[in-house]
Order: C-alpha cells, then sequence, then structure tokens
C-alpha cells in the first residue's frame, strides 16, 4: 500500500483543548497538500476553516466529545450547529454510563436521532473501547448497527488507551455489513496505519501521519 493510499483513510485530526488558529491553519494546509480523508477539528473552528478554505477541504468534528454524558438533545444541538458551519462529518460520543446500565435502547435512540438530523452527512460513532469488556464492544456493535451509523469509531485519544488489532478484529465479526470501521488514538507509526487498514477500517483517525511522512520522505509519495 502505498504513502497516498493510506492517506486517503485519514482522518488528519487535532482536537487538543489548546488548539491555537495557527495550529489548525497548518492542519488544514497539510491536509490540502497530502490528500487526506478530512480534517478533525474542534467545533468552534468550523466555521471559520469553512469560510477559509471552502471546499477545497472535508471537515469532521466532534460532538459529546471526550466524555460522552452530555444529553441526546445537547448532542443534536452540537450536530445542527456543526452542519451549519460546514462540517460533512460527526464523530459522536456514546453515553458510555448508559452502556454500564445495559439502558441500551437509550444509545440506539440517541444514534438513530443523530444520523438523522445528519442526513447524507457520515456519523461515526465513538464507543471508547478501553472502558468496555468484550461483551459491550460486541454489544456496541450490534447497537451501532441497528441504529444506522454509517461506523463505528474505537477511541476518542483522550481515553486510557486507543486503538488495537484486537478490538478492529472484534468489530469485523460483529458490525452489520454496511457499517465502515475507524481505528483512532495510539496510531503513531506508518505500520500501525498499514495494519489497520490491511485490517479492514476504512480511516484512521491520528495527528501523526504527515509527520511521519516528512521524517521518513518515502519513496512513493
Amino acid at each position: 500500500m502505498t504513502i497516498q493510499e493510506m492517506l486517503q483513510h485519514v482522518d488528519h485530526t487535532l482536537l487538543k483543548a489548546v488548539a491555537t488558529w495557527e495550529e489548525i491553519q497548518q492542519l488544514c494546509e497539510e491536509a490540502i497538500e497530502y490528500k487526506t480523508a478530512s480534517v478533525c477539528i474542534p467545533p468552534c473552528y468550523i466555521k471559520r476553516v469553512h469560510d477559509t478554505y471552502g471546499e477545497k477541504i472535508n471537515i469532521c468534528t466532534v460532538v459529546g466529545f471526550p466524555l460522552g454524558y452530555s444529553v441526546k438533545e445537547a448532542k443534536m444541538a452540537e450536530v445542527q450547529k456543526a452542519l451549519e458551519d460546514g462540517a460533512n462529518e460527526i464523530d459522536m460520543v456514546i453515553n458510555i454510563s448508559d452502556v454500564k446500565n445495559k439502558n441500551y435502547e437509550a444509545i440506539k435512540d440517541e444514534i438513530a436521532a443523530l444520523k438523522k438530523l445528519a442526513g447524507d452527512k457520515i456519523l461515526k460513532v465513538i464507543i471508547e473501547t478501553c472502558y468496555l469488556t468484550e461483551e459491550e464492544k460486541i454489544t456496541m456493535c450490534k447497537v451501532v448497527s441497528e441504529a444506522g451509523a454509517d461506523y463505528i469509531k474505537t477511541s476518542t485519544g483522550f481515553g486510557t488507551d486507543g486503538a488495537t488489532i484486537e478490538d478492529i478484529n472484534l468489530f469485523k465479526a460483529h458490525i452489520a455489513p454496511g457499517v465502515k470501521m475507524k481505528a483512532a488514538g495510539g496510531v503513531k507509526s506508518l505500520k500501525d496505519l498499514e495494519m489497520f487498514l490491511n485490517a479492514g477500517c476504512d480511516r484512521i483517525g491520528t495527528s501523526s501521519a504527515i509527520k511521519l511522512i516528512k521524517g521518513e520522505k518515502p519513496k512513493n509519495y
């Protein structure tokens, strides 16, 4: 797999709390230059990025991030505003407390409501695997599939651990055929990128891809 083929699956990400406009600009310019799938940015920067770069860039943002425990109505308001400002993709965090309380219908209802609001825009569902048992992960594969989401995503990158190949293999065995997979958190090498893509991930969320490429200066880019 060539570097460019891998980059086409990367959500080039900057979600730290202290991200400056200069850093967001650099992220966007790298995404345009290297043709990444999207930039994944804080909601407060969506409109400014859209006004600055227009259709040159695909904007992804986060909702209910990073803890997931805001109420459905708050997440819906976040989605609505993000779409109005120019986002094309939404990465939402489920209410993990609902998982622990086995309130699976509430999770499915929330995902379905956000997907209905998003319409033809992409909705990715972060289940934060580091906090879940294997049984809970399997249940979330079913819930995410039944709710009509476009993707299941491993992690926020702000939890106690990120994506693992074991979780991706588990997802692959239990999600519906139309649901895609996104690995995020702890993807720190080109080897990691290729491993997750070869395992069946359609997207990789990472802040490291361009730095890795600049450092290695691969011949096939």
